[in-house]
């Protein structure tokens, strides 16, 4: 992907209907391993599949909600009558989702769901100077390559997660779905628990400094993990790329997170006399004076801390909250066509976070071209990586003998 290539909103927008869609999913959408991963119990139909609740969004913008199926076999057959322009998952519930306005208040209630993350490009729109809204570009997907590394990490390594699936939006983003049992199960509120765990960030655009950890905090494992792989990206991404300190209007933002305003007009000062040098000359310099003026007697509280919490700031994983902490929020499904770009919304492996490349990611077009021209299957076409990492997943999340982790209690 070049640094300079961006990705509209509109791209492919055109090629979408209900038509090609249609031909999408029969002839392209990996409908058996996509059964066996949310039916978790290889062939025979479980309430795990047959109470969830998918939604469609069909022609027009129609909005469906509470769709469930019996089997694959049903399922297969709504996709292809429907040819929904946007598929989402929701919550296993009580009862099979499709007979909710039939069942007394209160009987329908959700019980699991895959604890999910949403990331997305906008968030960092305070931060990112390449782009803004819906555009991206190779730049500043390194955010979402540094989200990656982080929230995996702290999964596997602080909860124990195993059975863990990233996924890339199709657009501007990334989702995250931890399909171990011990998640799925979790209530709101140790869904609450674990966002704000993985939650660093706190405040609007207006605030100066949005990380305040306290000394205890601050030597947490996963703080310290976390500002390892923020320390190896900070340069290249927020002072290379993002040249987050190159313009009077962007080094503000990074000088009104200091505590000491002093220092602050000091350097703003020192700055728009020579503006032209480097974000990574004037953040050495800033660093240095931080340094001289904390080790003096009296200096203000926060500015020992100032480098760790700034890159933390400017690089640490920005979450939606709300989509992490209810069990009945839907997320957008894999494998769906994003109706903005026309772009598969493929999954991506742990080991890929660094060189995937969602301009490479194909198009519906694309991938019903190749069908046309070549009789090719999902397996055989510019869809096969990405099927072949679902496939590995899904393997992951098959009955294996029992664990023997603890259960996840909060």
């Amino acid at each position: 992907m070049a640094d300079d290539e961006k990705m509209q909103v509109d791209d492919g927008i055109d090629e979408i209907s209900p038509m090609t869609l249609g031909h999408y999913y029969q002839r392209l959408f990996p409908h058996a391993l996509y059964y066996k991963w949310l039916n978790y119990n290889g062939k025979l139909a479980t309430t795990e599949f047959t109470h969830r609740e998918f939604s469609f969004t069909i022609k027009d913008g129609i909005y469906l909600r509470y769709q469930s199926f019996k089997d694959s076999d049903e399922f297969q057959r709504e996709l292809l009558r429907l040819s929904p322009s946007k598929i989402d998952i929701g919550a296993i519930f009580t009862a099979p989702p499709k007979h909710a306005k039939s069942l007394q208040p209160g009987v329908f209630k959700p019980v699991s769901k895959e604890l999910v993350f949403d990331i997305d490009m906008t968030d960092y729109d305070e931060i990112r100077t390449c782009c803004q809204g819906g555009e991206i570009c190779a730049k500043c997907w390194r955010f979402m390559t540094v989200a990656m590394h982080v929230l995996d990490r702290a999964l596997r390594e602080d909860f124990g997660f195993t059975k863990i699936m990233w996924a890339y939006s199709g657009r501007r983003g990334v989702h995250c779905w931890v399909c171990d049992e011990r998640a799925r199960k979790l209530d709101d509120a140790g869904r609450k628990a674990v966002a704000g765990y993985l939650s660093l960030i706190r405040g609007g655009a207006e605030q100066g400094k949005k990380v305040n950890l306290t000394q205890r905090s601050a030597h947490h494992p996963h703080i310290i993990r976390s500002l390892e792989i923020v320390e190896e990206y900070f340069e290249d991404v927020l002072l290379v790329d993002q040249e987050i300190l190159l313009t009077r209007e962007r080094w503000t933002k990074v000088l009104n997170a200091l505590p000491d305003e002093d220092l602050r007009k000091s350097m703003d000062a020192q700055w728009a006399k020579r503006p032209d040098r480097s974000s990574v000359e004037k953040w050495s310099e800033l660093i240095d004076a931080v340094d001289k003026r904390a080790g003096k007697k009296g200096s203000k509280f926060g500015l020992n801390t100032f480098e760790r919490d700034v890159m933390l700031q400017m690089a640490y994983p920005r979450l939606d909250e709300n989509v992490t902490t209810h069990v009945n929020h839907l997320l957008k499904s894999p494998f769906c066509i994003h109706p903005k770009t026309g772009r598969v919304c493929t999954p991506i492996a742990t080991d890929q976070f660094d060189s995937f490349d969602p301009f490479a990611v194909p198009t519906l077009a694309q991938v019903l071209r190749e069908a046309n021209e070549s009789g090719s299957s999902a397996k055989s076409s510019s869809m096969a990586p990405y099927i072949g990492v679902f496939e590995d997943f899904v393997s992951t999340v098959l009955p294996t003998p029992a664990s023997s982790q603890p259960s996840l209690e909060f």
